[in-house]
């Protein structure tokens, strides 16, 4: 294959390019504005009952202590990571300032994201359950989903905001500089996807066990001390984590196709990319509006509707667009990469179309895909809810079945189109990242629609919480509420398989960027040594296993922290059943304070080591075992977190939603032996799908960011003039002592919770 070195210099934007990415930040900045229109329109909607008021005041101040003692441990890593960037090697000063300077832009956006979404969140829950009272279902429902539009529309804003001022102001570096705008954004949302995973599953798991299943009260019955903590975690977890996590896989995304375009095709290569998703940004306007439900429709197909047609116009849009900004030949591209693009085959604006079509397809098959497998309507669930006749034991290894099939089939539609896009670019490998890269690019497209469908969930979910716990929703109200709660446990199955298709696509542009960084540093330092990224090659392999090994420990590692922070809710709720006078017979108030405070403390402290896992790993293999087995490691980390996240999503959706089916009336109904199989297998499937599977999506992004930003100091520290051997050895064996003491301190505190809690058991809660 040819074309694969990155360009050496690309002239500044100029001319109707310039203008081009003027328009774009205006979209940007418009996409905002309608952010903050949906809002009002949100905020404008009544409260209902001092009742509801007040348990949604406590959820909101419990979710804003949260998220500030979580801002304040995450900006010591943020000041240390700014630091290290301004170390490592970069053209010259200006590219290196800038990248650590959008490091910061980059994180400071993805807080932005998710503590705005969870401000909103926590606001329209209230709001959604009045109206689902006093004004019926199709108003709640709107309500609902302009709480995820107001996120989705910031999330594309803020997202393409801080890619054009890139372009903007580095022009022919801001692929460097990209970065480190990609690098923040990504870091930032693994730590609150996983500290906000840690608390919502602690919270929740803990709250079902004593609540459901020892105590066989309702899931959010306010007897239960752990019921504002679980609320607490939905908006945490589910909003602002989620929330962080969608808005870094659309920076990443755009990240890594503005390197690839630069390398391809120069400037055009710089502005295609920005276009494609401002693009998107208009079509998710219109998704938002046309999502009015129908009279006696189900809310998921009035959502899908939405979801379709505004993708199609997105791919109708972007074909057009090519046809009008790219040439017909690769002629006009002649010594930008540094090769001959002349030779390279075929015409960039069908490429480039196709492309981009063929991710926007991939959106729309994993949305159907992850709605069959995890859809109350369909044959997968139905099944996992038929095992609970037969006990806990059934349900579970039904919905282990239900995830590691759907991870076959969903790995298959994103391989397709993966490889679909790979085969646009002929010959040329540049051309072919930049082609998957622009699949990805097409998949944004969707983000906007798919935020809002995401956020929806957590908000129905919510609104049920405080309708259930104030007791004054009427029962025409409640069975609204269920009913969008329902709706909303798919969506956000279908919005975890689609960030995830995101993560691969990124990731796989990510990596085809590390090669051709690492060969620009191979060329730079005159070595005559071939490069081996072959299987064949036992570095290589020795990576694969690496990776693999490493999405394995960083799941165990987040599930585990569940266990151990929900193990402590229980004892605590155990506690506050026994010792205070009259909790279950409505005299006595829990100490709901006490839980909050306990899951926000175990979930900052458990946050830390999956953290540290996922920045330095890469760190160790590519300084101590070279950039052939760090290319190995992010191949095997890619496959496996892939399978993995697929798997943890939908097993835990399908267990999730077998128990909402058991819960209307299936099986026995409520309180019958079948409701409290099924309610064990979501509490298993509470970590998998909302703690580690998500955490994920934002894991493998951080490890090739991480690999992408030390390439060439791993190469200059291997051959060439600078080789320094024991240099480069005690980074790596300094890094796997950091990964080793945070895994054994990780170890220890689940050996202290299991021996110093009290030996409480089921007959005495």
């Amino acid at each position: 294959m040819t074309g694969i070195l990155p360009a050496v210099v690309e002239p500044d934007l100029t001319g109707g390019n310039l203008t081009l990415v003027i328009v774009v930040l205006l979209i940007a900045l418009g996409a905002l504005g309608m952010a903050a229109m949906f809002r009002q329109q949100v905020l404008a909607a009544g409260e209902g009952t001092d009742n509801m008021k007040n348990i949604a005041q406590a959820v909101q101040e419990g979710a804003n202590a949260y998220l500030t003692r979580q801002f304040r441990t995450l900006g010591v890593f943020a000041a240390v990571a700014f630091f290290v960037l301004l170390a490592l090697p970069a053209d010259d000063a200006a590219v290196r300032i800038g990248r650590s300077i959008f490091f910061l832009l980059g994180a400071g956006f993805s807080a932005a994201i998710g503590y705005l979404g969870m401000s909103l969140a926590v606001r329209a829950n209230l709001r959604v359950a009045a109206a689902a009272n006093s004004e019926g279902r199709n108003p709640a429902m709107v309500i609902g989903f302009r709480t995820g539009a107001f996120v989705g529309m910031a999330t594309v804003g803020l997202g393409l905001l801080g890619a054009s001022l890139v372009v903007l102001i580095f022009s022919n570096e801001a692929a460097h500089v990209l970065e480190g705008f990609g690098f923040g954004a990504a870091l930032l949302a693994m730590f609150m996807r996983v500290g906000g995973g840690i608390f919502t599953k602690a919270a929740d798991v803990g709250a079902d066990l004593v609540g459901k299943v020892e105590q066989g009260i309702p899931e959010d019955d306010p007897r239960n001390a752990a019921t504002i903590a679980d609320n607490v975690g939905d908006n945490v977890g589910d909003c602002a984590g989620m929330a962080a996590d969608l808005f870094e896989s659309y920076a990443v995304t755009l990240v890594a196709a503005l390197i690839l375009g630069s390398q391809a095709f120069g400037n055009e290569g710089l502005v295609y990319p920005l276009l494609i998703p401002a693009i998107g940004a208009l079509t998710a306007v219109l998704g938002v509006y046309i999502t009015k439900p129908r009279t006696g429709e189900n809310g998921l197909k009035t959502i899908n509707r939405a979801f379709y047609i505004s993708a199609a116009v997105g791919a109708v849009g972007s074909i057009v667009l090519s046809y009008l900004y790219l040439p017909d030949s690769f002629a006009g591209f002649d010594n930008i990469t540094g090769v001959d693009m002349a030779t390279a085959e075929g015409d960039p604006r069908l490429i480039a179309s196709a492309a981009v079509v063929i991710g926007i397809v991939m959106a729309a098959g994993i949305l159907a895909l992850t709605g069959y497998f995890t859809g109350t309507e369909y044959k997968p669930v139905k099944d996992v809810g038929k095992t609970s006749l037969t006990g806990p034991a059934t349900v579970i290894l039904s919905g282990l079945s239900v995830g590691f099939e759907s991870a076959v089939y969903t790995t298959l539609v994103i391989g397709a189109a993966v490889f679909g896009a790979f085969l646009l670019g002929g010959a040329t490998l540049t051309v072919s990242l930049f082609a998957v890269a622009l699949a990805g690019c097409g998949l944004l497209t969707t983000v906007g629609v798919i935020v809002a469908m995401d956020t929806f969930g957590p908000v129905s979910d919510n609104a049920q919480g405080i309708a259930e716990m104030s007791g004054d929703v009427s029962e025409e109200g409640a069975l609204i509420l269920t009913e969008l709660d329902a709706v909303g446990n798919t969506t956000k199955a279908i919005t975890k398989g689609i960030a995830i298709a995101t993560a691969v696509l990124a990731a796989t542009a990510l990596f085809g960027s590390y090669s051709t960084s690492v060969f620009e540093a191979y060329v730079d330092s005159g070595s005559n040594d071939v490069l081996d990224f072959t299987v064949f090659n036992p570095g290589v392999l020795v990576g694969v296993l690496l990776g693999a090994a490493v999405v394995f420990l960083f799941s165990g590692l987040a599930i585990n922290a569940v266990g151990r922070a929900a193990g402590a809710v229980v004892y605590e709720v155990r506690r506050q059943f026994r010792e205070i006078p009259g909790i279950m017979e409505g005299t006595g108030r829990p100490e709901y304070g006490k839980v909050v405070d306990i899951v926000t403390k175990d979930s900052l402290r458990e946050l830390i080591t999956p953290g540290i896992l996922a920045v330095l790993a890469p760190v160790a293999v590519g300084f101590g075992l070279g950039v052939t087995a760090l290319a190995g490691f992010l191949a095997g980390a890619i496959g496996t977190g892939t399978l993995m996240a697929v798997f943890l999503a939908n097993a835990g959706g399908a267990w999730d939603n077998a128990k909402k089916l058991v819960e209307d009336g299936n099986h026995g109904g409520k309180g019958s032996p079948a409701h409290e199989a099924t309610v064990i297998g979501d509490t298993v499937g509470d970590p998998f799908k909302d703690t580690a599977g998500p955490a994920i999506n934002p894991l493998i992004k951080v490890m090739n960011l991480v690999s992408l930003l030390i390439a060439s100091a791993v190469v200059s520290l291997s051959i060439g003039d600078d080789q320094n051997d024991p240099v480069r050895i005690i980074i790596a064996l300094v890094a796997v002592a950091i990964i080793v003491v945070a895994v054994y301190i990780s170890k220890q505190r689940e050996i202290s919770i299991s021996d110093d809690a009290p030996a409480t058991t089921t007959a005495s809660a």
